[in-house]
């Protein structure tokens, strides 16, 4: 299993559709808005890192409005 957050910048004007479609996506646990330098905050858990890929770079990237993504993949310690 491949935990992980995606920190999502959208245009503005165009955070809550963005965070509409996120919710959506497969692999998306929960999403939250929120204020300061990004604009939802996803959580995504999914089988494998290449589904994690296509979760941000297929599915979130491709989303009108969205203009930047910075995922952390969670460690265990």
């Amino acid at each position: 299993m491949v935990n992980a957050y995606s920190l999502i910048s959208a245009e503005p004007g165009k955070t809550a559709e963005v965070f509409k479609k996120v919710k959506l996506i497969e692999g998306v646990k929960k999403a939250e808005a929120v204020a300061g330098p990004y604009d939802i905050v996803a959580r995504i858990e999914v089988d494998s890192l290449e589904k994690l890929t296509k979760a941000i770079f297929g599915d979130i990237r491709s989303i009108p409005g969205v203009t930047n993504t910075t995922t952390l993949i969670v460690v265990e310690l």
